[in-house]
């Protein structure tokens, strides 16, 4: 899962910053954080292995594979990001912008925490409103040339996003089998979470 899904996958503050922070950090440094920010993080990596294991997320990386290979997981969470900020089940527009905005509130709120590489990250992910914005083609177009930029070893003008506008029916089928097991599962390993307290 990419952004807007893990910030949408949380249950307090605490683990919104949590979930940002697990692609950012050593995994050594995760007990320096207060214990919710730690939970985030631990329900990020729920998460993340729970999605590799889907089989609607092996159906969706069928789409991207014959591109990318091995990297036609990263397509699919970023493709997922659009199916999330689309869907109307799951939260109304005006909703979505003001988790949003609740979402860079919170990072801001917990700025001292955050590193240097996350901090550059999230002043242009709040300029050009990221998590809101996924619900476009284009927003995701962008999303994708960033992962190929960061790819070592794809070029840069493989077909990802015509791929990705040319199966629509296909993710769209894949997330709507995926998405409600996720929402169960990260529900509870939230219930865990909170048993440790």
């Amino acid at each position: 899962m990419n952004f807007l899904a893990h910030s949408f996958l949380t249950f307090n503050d605490g683990q919104i910053v949590g979930q940002f922070l697990e692609d950012f950090i050593r995994n050594k440094d995760r007990y320096s954080f207060p214990k919710d920010i730690q939970d985030g993080i631990t329900l990020h990596r729920a998460i993340d292995t729970f999605t590799d294991s889907h089989p609607a997320i092996h159906e969706a990386k069928k789409v991207f594979s014959p591109l990318v290979r091995l990297y036609a997981g990263a397509f699919v969470d970023v493709s997922l990001d659009y199916f999330v900020a689309n869907d109307l089940h799951l939260n109304s527009l005006k909703g979505w912008k003001d988790h949003s905005l609740k979402v860079y509130r919170v990072l801001h709120e917990n700025y001292k925490y955050l590193p240097d590489n996350f901090r550059y990250m999230l002043t242009r992910m709040e300029q050009d409103n990221w998590l809101y914005n996924y619900r476009h083609d284009q927003n995701i177009k962008f999303s994708m040339r960033n992962v190929l930029n960061k790819a070592k070893y794809l070029e840069k003008d493989i077909p990802v996003f015509e791929a990705f506008l040319d199966n629509k029916d296909v993710l769209q089928k894949c997330y709507d089998n995926f998405f409600p097991d996720l929402l169960a599962h990260a529900k509870a390993e939230n219930a865990l979470l909170q048993l440790q307290k």
